[in-house]
């Protein structure tokens, strides 16, 4: 190569870095001030480095066969940025490919009239949703990582108020101990931002939102009144309680307002999926339950699939990484099997996912079993689709249809799409999707299909958690384009 080829190649990365390093503050002040979260293509840019932005952009290619250069999406993002907007979340790289290459530019219409048009329902528009206190109850795998997505959300347009957590026991050292582990995680890496305790009110302070930790063992015994929370959303992450009777103690506690369950209830609470059945979420709904990672990984694709196909019956198998629940080394559990040691073994175990997913999916009762296998992976995890379908189709077009769905359907929060020949599990810790369909991996013969669908049970999960909260505080964030 000679040096006026790489004086080039230099200079257009030169260039992409600069425009990256441009939109960062707009990206971060549309979100703190006006509630505005930008994506590009579904990936959301918020919080990105100037390389995650590149990269970012380098997806385009990969749907349209067609690069979308930094160049070409600034000014779209520069003029989302100069207007009086309502919260939502918008795709900066699809307006952009669609107002240069796409049919979606009415004539010689300037970017500013473009962006105006496409962004009607939320330009000028009141935002007239008052915040919401938040609480978290229990403070473990799941606990951490919404409190780190809802201390992402900080700003004065933010509507879910992390308040504070509720934990068991104490004893010296323990804020600090607690601050510690939210500062810092195994598997999804440093908290972004800056940590400190105060002991003296025993609060921990995290990027200018302060949380108070509060000590009980017991839901109904809070007064959350005296710390300055009220109306508030109460997410349950302890798993103790599962019914009405164990979830409805909370109420008792004045300055409770509902009731979230981060695992699948019992009895008729609603387990809801969103991007499913968020809809059957009533202003007077007290109890709700965002089922388990696994339902919420499962549904949407299954949704698509028999939306499209329609689904006779099928059989889901999870492989999933190992949990709290299990032990490090063989010793007692009242389970079958899980007393064996999780990073040694793969363990057979029983999974009630398949079963529940007619709880947000009706049309799908009877119709799937299932099962699961624990694996020594510490998080992210798979699940294997056999689905016998009512219409017999191919694995270019069944792909093609999920592609789509992934970007351009009302599941696009839920469901994202590969087609990499060399991701592994690793690669997917920290995605913000419900489940990331497997194009390579997509197997179909006549009316039978097996999709292999791969999802972080951890952080995909919280993600789902949140669209929960927000169901339950009547906050509506549209996606733009829709």
């Amino acid at each position: 190569m000679t040096d006026a080829h790489n004086d080039t190649t230099l200079k257009s990365w030169e260039e992409r870095q600069e425009f990256a390093e441009l939109m960062q503050p707009l990206i971060g002040r549309l979100y703190r001030t006006k509630g505005v979260e930008i994506l590009v293509y579904g990936r959301s840019l918020l919080n990105g480095s100037t390389i995650d932005i590149i990269k970012t952009h380098r997806l385009v290619r990969q749907h349209e066969g067609h690069k979308l250069r930094l160049r070409e999406s600034y000014p779209f993002l520069k003029v989302i940025s100069e207007i009086d907007i309502a919260p939502a979340r918008i795709d900066v790289g699809k307006l952009a490919f669609g107002y240069h290459f796409g049919d979606k530019r009415e004539g010689d219409e300037s970017i500013e009239d473009y962006v105006n048009r496409v962004l009607v329902d939320v330009v000028g528009k009141a935002d007239d949703v008052e915040p919401r206190d938040v609480v978290l109850y229990g403070f473990g795998r799941i606990g951490r990582l919404l409190a780190r997505l809802l201390i992402e959300k900080n700003g004065r347009t933010n509507k879910l108020r992390l308040k504070a957590i509720v934990v068991r026991g104490g004893g010296p050292g323990d804020l600090e101990k607690r601050a510690s582990l939210l500062r810092r995680d195994s598997v999804h890496g440093p908290f972004n931002g800056s940590i400190t305790v105060d002991e003296s009110t025993s609060s921990i302070k995290a990027n200018g939102t302060r949380i108070q930790v509060i000590y009980s063992s017991s839901p109904d015994a809070i007064d959350y009144t005296q710390y300055g929370i009220d109306n508030a959303i109460i997410v349950d992450n302890t798993g103790v309680w599962k019914d009405e009777a164990g979830l409805g103690l909370h109420l008792k506690s004045k300055g409770a307002a509902k009731v979230l369950l981060t695992a699948p209830a019992k009895g008729n609470i609603k387990n809801i999926v969103h991007g499913v059945n968020h809809a059957d979420v009533l202003e007077n709904d007290l109890i709700v339950s965002a089922a388990s990672c696994t339902t919420n990984a499962i549904t949407p694709v299954l949704k698509a699939i028999n939306d499209r196909f329609g689904i006779k019956n099928g059989h889901v198998e999870t492989v999933h990484a190992y949990t709290n629940d299990q032990n490090l080394i063989d010793n007692y559990h009242k389970a079958e099997r899980r007393g064996r040691s999780a990073p040694l073994n793969m363990v057979i175990t029983e999974t009630g996912a398949a079963k529940a997913v007619s709880k947000a999916l009706p049309e799908l009762t009877g119709k799937l079993t299932g099962n699961a296998i624990r694996v020594p992976t510490p998080n992210v995890s798979m699940a294997i689709m056999n689905l016998n379908l009512n219409e017999a189709t191919d694995k270019e077009a069944l792909n093609e249809y999920m592609r789509q769905t992934a970007l351009n359907s009302d599941l696009q929060n839920q469901i994202d799409y590969t087609s990499s020949t060399e991701i592994v599990s690793s690669d997917l810790v920290g995605s913000r999707y419900a489940g990331i369909v497997d194009s390579q991996a997509t197997i179909v013969d006549g009316d039978r299909a097996v999709l292999y669908v791969w999802y972080d049970n951890e952080f995909g999960y919280s993600c789902q958690v949140l669209r929960v909260v927000q169901d339950m505080a009547g906050l509506v964030v549209p996606n733009i384009p829709a």
